[in-house]
């Protein structure tokens, strides 16, 4: 059996659901989601599009289902990350050189939410309100740590959003030899900036 039968095989093999929502999750990311129709999904998926929409209500449904999965999969990341470290100082620093391991992939096209939110921007789209939301937790979740590693309010968990969420523009911009590579440096002067000098 050549090597496409076997893989034509082992896709016909798993439920149609997950071949069009793996499938979906991986155009959208490498190509944006305007640039993605339901048509080139069920296609690549091996599944027809009436199976896609017995599925997924819609397009915006669908997208927003790869979001929700792209969320969650992230808080588990940033949980595990956050796990290593002893002190929230430490904590902080940790996920900020995390994140930027993360973005040195070759297969990095920035973050997902913030695409989504960047494509999407209508305030009652469904995957919208899914990266507001992510968005949203991403703040609250600095904010406590910076207070807990000693800033004396919000400031330092939003000057290090808008680092991270610059950082995350700037990969996609500039490439990995843009100012993407400073991100831990530059969260740490900041963090000292706030905490050491407060």
């Amino acid at each position: 059996m050549s090597g496409k039968n076997v893989k034509a095989e082992e896709t016909s093999r798993r439920p149609a659901r997950d071949r069009i929502f793996e499938t979906a999750r991986d155009m959208f990311y490498r190509k944006g989601i305007r640039a993605v129709g339901v048509e080139s999904i069920a296609a690549e998926a091996g599944a027809t599009k009436m199976s896609l929409y017995r599925n997924f209500p819609s397009k915006d449904e669908l997208v927003a289902e790869v979001l929700r999965q792209q969320s969650r999969e992230g808080w588990v990341w940033w949980d595990e990350v956050v796990a290593r470290y002893d002190t929230p100082r430490a904590q902080l620093e940790g996920l900020f050189d995390a994140f930027a391991e993360r973005s040195e992939s070759s297969e990095a096209h920035g973050c997902a939410l913030c695409n989504a939110a960047v494509e999407l921007h209508e305030p009652g789209h469904p995957a919208f309100l899914v990266a507001k939301a992510h968005k949203l937790e991403t703040r609250r979740r600095l904010i406590e740590l910076a207070r807990a590693a000693g800033a004396p309010d919000d400031e330092l968990g939003d000057g290090l959003l808008l680092l991270l969420e610059g950082s995350h523009m700037a990969r996609i911009t500039l490439g990995g030899e843009g100012p993407d590579r400073l991100l831990p440096r530059t969260a740490r002067a900041l963090i000292r900036e706030y905490i050491d000098r407060a």
